[in-house]
């Protein structure tokens, strides 16, 4: 029944859920100060906005719209670092084994992976994202629901993290279209509870059958986990949330779509124009007796009537076309995009047949790539494995017979940037020089 917190179109916490928080004592101090800056973030995203969409004046006087053509920079930036941090080969790792292959079965039978890479996505380009567990009681089941920050109101946090925090969303019940709120608190025991409210599009509570109003998890860890980019948040001082991967690098993210458009436009401004004179035309009548010229077709725009004109019956109009000089602005465009949102300047180059780069195509320069991926990681593999942590222990609440899972530690897969199997292989040789131990090859 639940929204799936991804996909709804437009969707803000709504003024009566905003209103419930407070009346509980909670503030929404922080969402009002940062949503300002995730709106613009999330318009940068789906590349909408006066850059885009403007007004101009021809020499007449005549206004008319205009469309700036778009590679979509900034959705392409995120989608890179969902790539770069989050795939199928990722593991959740503990020290009980059966602990491991149950997360690893529950992970892939609910597609946690990507959904997971979707909210990463959608956390680097709006700043915040977020996993939370979602139980079902009667069945005796538990998942992870995924948000981004329009969704995510913090509750009480401090310097080490967010504490409490509530996630809001769309969903469906008997074909009425409901907002339900679900905060994740402290309870009086320690250890964390659910509570749940639904609103009608009135802003009214209504209560559903078959919703828990307030379900114990039995976890005293965290039952969520907030994923952020690893940029400081230079917008509000002190916000539990993050701050967009390319926050400081909208100017780069308009270059490359004002050159983009530049690049194209030349092209199709520079197509060949002819130019042919009254008596290349065949003519016909109009309805009130004037002989006019037949076109050509409805729809050509390269050949033009010269009025009264008998002499160079055909004249040839080619401009001379500036795409290498386009071209070269797109590249550095491109380059300073990727230096300025952490991805290396090499790595949106252009390659032979004049595209960007896949990831799998980086160049071997990608020292500033990966310690900027070995921060995300670190950042992000905390959250994933508290996330972790509470699934389990959420799951032994209801009745699942799990032993203690001890250690919980996210593997990441970097073998798309770093040549794993090339290390693999040097690792061995070393082991049969004597110079690292089975056990140590084992490990790592």
């Amino acid at each position: 029944m639940a929204g799936d917190g991804i996909g709804g179109e437009e969707y803000w916490v709504p003024e009566c859920v905003r209103a419930y928080l407070r009346g509980a004592g909670y503030s929404t101090r922080a969402l009002e100060d940062m949503e300002p800056h995730v709106r613009e973030w999330d318009r940068w995203m789906r590349a909408v906005g006066e850059f885009y969409d403007y007004r101009d004046t021809e020499g007449f006087g005549r206004v008319y719209q205009v469309h700036r053509r778009t590679i979509m920079p900034a959705m392409r930036v995120c989608r890179e670092w969902g790539s770069l941090l989050l795939d199928e080969k990722t593991v959740v790792a503990c020290e009980s084994r059966e602990c491991t292959d149950w997360l690893a079965s529950l992970f892939s039978t609910t597609n946690f992976w990507g959904r997971a890479q979707e909210t990463v996505v959608r956390a680097f380009g709006l700043g915040t994202g977020a996993f939370a567990v979602w139980m079902d009681v009667r069945r005796r089941m538990v998942r992870v629901r995924h948000y981004d920050a329009r969704m995510v109101v913090p509750l009480s946090w401090d310097a080490e993290g967010v504490r409490e925090c509530a996630f809001v969303t769309r969903c469906f019940s008997r074909g009425a279209l409901l907002d339900q709120l679900q905060m994740h608190v402290v309870g009086d025991d320690g250890a964390y509870r659910i509570r749940t409210v639904c609103f009608d599009r009135e802003g009214r509570e209504v209560a559903l059958p078959g919703v828990a109003g307030d379900v114990a998890t039995g976890s005293v860890g965290p039952t969520f986990g907030i994923v952020r980019p690893a940029v400081p948040n230079t917008r509000v001082d002190f916000s539990p949330y993050g701050q967009s991967v390319f926050a400081d690098a909208v100017d780069a993210v308009q270059s490359v779509d004002l050159a983009y458009d530049a690049l194209i436009n030349e092209v199709d401004a520079g197509k060949m124009r002819v130019f042919l004179s009254d008596v290349m035309f065949d003519q016909e009548k109009t309805s009130d007796g004037r002989r006019v010229p037949i076109p050509f077709g409805k729809g050509d725009c390269t050949v033009f009537h010269k009025v009264m004109s008998t002499e160079d019956t055909i004249q040839e109009f080619a401009p001379a076309l500036r795409t290498e000089a386009q071209g070269k602005a797109f590249r550095l465009a491109l380059q300073a995009l990727g230096d300025l949102v952490g991805l290396g300047t090499n790595y949106f180059d252009l390659d032979n047949v004049g595209y960007v780069k896949t990831a799998t195509e980086v160049s071997s320069d990608k020292s500033a790539l990966m310690r900027n991926i070995r921060k995300n990681e670190r950042t992000h593999g905390g959250a994933r494995g508290r996330l972790s942590r509470a699934v389990i222990a959420c799951s032994r609440y209801l009745g699942a017979s799990l032993p203690e899972e001890g250690d919980v530690s996210v593997i990441f897969d970097d073998s798309i940037v770093q040549d794993t199997a090339s290390e693999k292989q040097q690792d061995m040789a070393e082991v049969t020089a004597g110079l690292m131990l089975a056990e140590e090859y084992h490990a790592k």
